[in-house]
């Protein structure tokens, strides 16, 4: 059994046996889905949740033919209970803090759905601890953050799987990615991805923490700040204006927005397609236009009482040979891709485009599909898809289709629109050292304090 690694020199210590755990053979025929391997394997494996809000519950739910809950970890009582008994009929062991999930020696997997600002922390911790990890959108809410996660990646050897499912969309959005593989549309020479505005909302008062909730740890990393909440007509927290649960992605102090909420995903299809087509180089400048419902001084937001990240924006992002993407706030949803030869459209209803529809006469190799997804197991529901591509990926120590390092190298491109966003003006970036250009304040940005006692625990 793999010994726990609690930080890094103990992970140093056990490098070679984690070597000989991730030296399993490929056994998997092309043809099979991962329902069938499992089936024939005829073994379940035992995972911790840390964050039981919408995305962790649903999450668990799609990759319930393979996986028993058997711990669940999040700040709010009330949730972390309701999740137990819809996801382990109430016989999960439930805590406040992760790190009793990570200290197990049971568990080999976990997923982690918390909110932005609370992923990388626990993402390092687990690797070093042994785990394979499938960890939600956007891994970070910093650039240097992402380059801490790659760099503990490849020390550890840890399976990370991102939860960019619309990867694992076959009849759309890998389907886009085989087409433009496979040279249909030519060298591509634009990109747009349409993504949508964020809401804005009055001063939203501070009132008391509601029971159950550790507020404190729920904030974590971030600044200690009141509870901010706004209930609904009828007095229910659940729907009104605040700065916890589902309404952290509209607070930079937690998120980065629209920008890496839904740029995450259509960033991602777009930066897939450009590697696909052979561009290895990335971004050399940003520049556009942003509004926010709040004052920015420096950056940072003057008014701490209500939403604060962009509500409409557009941004252009250069690249080398002429190649330029498109990120904005409005227009069609989905990612238009232009090649020299044609150019497609595809989003999460449909894919279309001159090049779409010539493949009823020149349909693509047979192969196609399955070269760009890796060579590995297909399964048709996108959510039950990428978690059947992570498990079969931690069974086999094989790289899963939304890699780290795949993910942070679209994410950069995020980040650096939200820096642009807060600033107000265009950056030029150095992606060799990851660097901006002739900009401190802006550099500045690449990283964020961890509060006192919330530090990575390396």
């Amino acid at each position: 059994m793999q010994k726990h690694v609690k930080n890094r020199r103990d992970f140093l210590k056990t490098s070679t046996a984690v070597a000989a755990v991730c030296s399993v053979p490929c056994l998997y025929r092309s043809t099979d889905s991962i329902s069938a391997i499992t089936r024939e394997k005829n073994d379940r494996i035992p995972i911790g949740l840390i964050g039981a809000g919408g995305m962790g519950n649903g999450n668990m739910r799609a990759a319930k033919a393979w996986v028993d809950v058997v711990a669940i970890a999040d700040v709010d009582q009330t949730r972390c209970n309701s999740s137990n008994q819809s996801l382990s009929n109430g016989k999960a062991d439930t805590y406040a803090d992760y790190q009793k999930i990570l200290d197990r020696d049971d568990i080999k997997v976990v997923h982690i759905a918390t909110p932005d600002h609370w992923h990388t922390k626990p993402l390092i911790e687990a690797m070093y601890a042994g785990k394979d990890v499938y960890c939600e959108k956007p891994l970070t809410l910093t650039i240097a953050e992402g380059q801490l996660i790659r760099q503990v990646q490849k020390e550890t050897g840890r399976i990370v799987q991102v939860g960019t499912q619309q990867r694992s969309t076959f009849n759309l959005f890998t389907k886009a990615i085989a087409v433009v593989a496979d040279g249909r549309l030519g060298k591509i020479k634009r990109m747009e991805c349409c993504i949508g505005g964020a809401p804005k909302c009055d001063a939203i008062p501070s009132i008391e923490i509601p029971s159950g909730l550790d507020w404190d740890r729920w904030l974590g990393p971030a600044t200690k700040v009141p509870y901010l909440n706004r209930p609904d007509a009828s007095g229910k927290n659940r729907w009104g204006n605040t700065n916890c649960h589902h309404e952290f992605r509209w607070w930079y102090e937690y998120s980065g927005g629209k920008l890496t909420d839904w740029g995450a995903h259509h960033v991602d299809i777009a930066n897939w397609a450009l590697k696909s087509n052979g561009q290895t180089k990335g971004p050399i400048s940003i520049s556009g236009k942003s509004e926010h419902p709040v004052k920015f001084k420096n950056g940072i937001p003057v008014e701490r009482d209500r939403y604060n990240t962009a509500t409409s924006f557009e941004f252009t992002v250069k690249y080398p040979d002429n190649v330029e993407m498109i990120i904005k706030s409005e227009g069609r949803n989905g990612v238009l891709i232009e090649g020299e030869k044609g150019r497609i459209f595809v989003s999460r209803r449909t894919l279309d485009g001159a090049p779409v529809k010539a493949l009823k006469q020149n349909p693509l190799p047979e192969d196609a599909l399955q070269n760009v997804y890796k060579g590995l197991p297909m399964e048709q529901n996108e959510r039950r898809a990428h978690w059947a591509n992570f498990l079969y990926c931690h069974r086999e120590q094989k790289e899963p289709i939304s890699d780290v390092h795949s993910h942070m190298q679209m994410l950069n491109v995020c980040h650096l629109a939200g820096i642009s966003a807060r600033l107000g003006r265009g950056l030029k970036w150095d992606d060799e050292n990851e660097q901006i250009i002739g900009d401190d304040i802006a550099n500045s940005f690449l990283a964020r304090p961890y509060r006192k006692g919330f530090e990575i625990n390396m």
